[in-house]
């Protein structure tokens, strides 16, 4: 597909990405999904550690430095500094939680979410080229003055996602600007921007997640969540 082919160029390329296996991210992430669970400062100035190939992230300085967080589709853990396992959530993906923000009042639901979100920040759009996500074009969408591209994609249930359709738009330059999907019974929008290159992989280093009106249109508060990438190193 061309646009997708395009994409992928735009964001460093298949070839590259392929010889990659690792990612670490110095971030902070925010937002009224976290503050209105009692979380405001949980992901604050946090490093956040996975695989490019796997679904697997680990988190390391939440809770202002008092725990670690691992993501995997099997099990969520929190741990103690020393590695120590406090609690932990078997098959989590059987039981997502679907009841609205409070739903990430449990420390363990909140890394599972950020583990889901931030896995797929870093994977997409290389993840689109998987063979078992059907990807479609849609036609272009007007945004202001500008127009994006569109694709939509159909996750396979073997990939644990925020939702299993979502909906990616790309700029004029074929960088990923905006994704939209279902999330905790609300239609939202997750704008990115002020793309940077690390180690030849293209990443937007802001994000913001906001509700969506019925016809695509975005309402700008509250904002459900802000992502910052202070630095990526891939490997």
């Amino acid at each position: 597909m061309a646009l997708l082919d395009d994409v992928i160029d735009a964001s460093g390329g298949i070839a590259r990405w392929n010889s990659l296996s690792r990612f670490t991210l110095h971030l902070s992430v925010a937002g009224t999904l976290f503050s209105s669970a009692g979380h405001a400062s949980e992901f604050k100035d946090v490093t956040a550690e996975g695989s490019t190939r796997t679904q697997s992230v680990r988190f390391t300085g939440i809770t202002g430095g008092e725990h670690s967080g691992s993501f995997q589709p099997d099990a969520i853990t929190i741990e103690s500094p020393e590695g120590e396992v406090l609690r932990s959530w078997r098959d989590p993906s059987l039981a997502f939680p679907e009841a609205g923000s409070a739903s990430l009042a449990d420390e363990l639901h909140l890394v599972f979410f950020c583990g889901v979100a931030i896995w797929s920040y870093l994977t997409n759009p290389f993840l689109l080229a998987h063979p078992d996500v059907v990807v479609e074009e849609l036609a272009p969408w007007r945004e202001n003055t500008e127009t994006w591209r569109r694709l939509r994609a159909q996750f396979p249930p073997s990939v644990i996602t925020l939702a299993p359709e979502q909906i990616f738009y790309f700029d004029e330059n074929a960088l990923q600007r905006r994704t939209d999907h279902d999330l905790f019974g609300m239609k939202v929008a997750h704008y990115s921007w002020a793309h940077d290159n690390f180690g030849g992989i293209v990443v937007p280093t802001l994000r913001r997640a906001q509700t969506l009106r019925p016809d695509g249109t975005v309402i700008a508060k509250p904002v459900l969540m802000d992502v910052e990438i202070f630095d990526a190193v891939f490997e």
